[in-house]
C-alpha cells in the first residue's frame, strides 16, 4: 500500500453489531498503542443505524474534517461493504474483513424486527426499503482494487468466501484456511492489517493482547 501513512482510522461494524464488538475493541487498543505524542492517531467507531442511507450519512459526518490523504477505513462483514462504498467515494485505502458483498440479497430475509448482538434489549426494525438503498450504493466491480486489503476466511459460515475473493480480485487478499465469520483469532492478524495501512507495531515492541 503506497498511500500516506494514516493518522485517522475509521472502523465500521457489521449487521446487528456495535462498537462493542471484539474486533472493534482489539483494533482500538492496537491503535492506542501505536499513537505517540508526536504522532497521534485518531480512532472512530460509530454506531451505525440500520438504514444504509443513514449509515452512510453517519460515516461521512464522522470523517467530515479528516484529511482525505491521511485516513483509512476498516470494516467487517456489512461494515466491509460500507468501507468499500466509503473508500470509493473518498479515495482512501480500506481493509475489509469477510466483507458482505451482496447485502441487498443476503439481508432481505431479515426484514422485520431485529435485536443487536451486544444488547439484545435494543431492538430495531430492518425495513424493506433498505434493500433498494443497498442496491443504489453497490460499489462493485471495484475500479481501484489496489486500495484494498481483504482478510477472508474459507471457513466463514455466513458468507461464501469464493464470492468475496471474486469481488476483490486485484486487491491484496489474505485467505485464511478455516477460521469463521467473526475470525475469532483476529488478534493474530492485527499487525498485518495495520501494517498494510503503514502502521507498524508500536515503538515499545509490545505484543498484541
Amino acid at each position: 500500500m503506497t498511500q500516506s501513512t494514516p493518522t485517522h482510522v475509521l472502523y465500521l461494524h457489521g449487521f446487528r453489531s456495535s462498537p462493542q464488538s471484539n474486533k472493534a475493541r482489539i483494533l482500538e487498543a492496537a491503535i492506542q498503542r501505536r499513537s505517540q505524542p508526536d504522532q497521534p492517531l485518531t480512532w472512530a467507531c460509530p454506531q451505525l443505524p440500520p438504514s444504509p442511507d443513514d449509515a452512510l450519512a453517519v460515516m461521512l459526518a464522522t470523517v467530515n474534517d479528516w484529511p482525505r490523504d491521511r485516513m483509512a477505513v476498516i470494516g467487517s462483514s456489512l461494515g466491509g461493504f460500507y468501507a468499500t462504498v466509503l473508500a470509493e467515494r473518498l479515495g482512501c485505502p480500506a481493509v475489509v474483513i469477510n466483507p458482505a458483498v451482496a447485502p441487498a440479497r443476503d439481508l432481505a430475509r431479515y426484514i422485520g424486527e431485529q435485536t443487536h448482538f451486544h444488547n439484545p434489549a435494543d431492538r430495531f426494525f430492518f425495513r424493506a426499503e433498505f434493500i433498494g438503498q443497498f442496491e443504489a450504493m453497490d460499489p462493485y466491480p471495484l475500479p481501484h482494487p489496489e486500495r484494498y486489503h481483504a482478510l477472508i476466511a474459507e471457513g466463514d459460515e455466513v458468507l461464501d468466501w469464493r464470492e468475496m475473493v471474486a469481488h476483490y480480485e486485484g486487491a491484496a487478499i489474505k485467505l485464511l484456511d478455516g477460521s469463521d465469520h467473526a475470525i475469532s483469532e483476529f488478534t493474530q492478524y492485527v499487525d498485518e492489517v495495520l501494517g498494510w495501512l503503514g502502521l507498524p507495531s508500536n515503538k515499545m515492541g509490545q505484543s498484541q493482547p
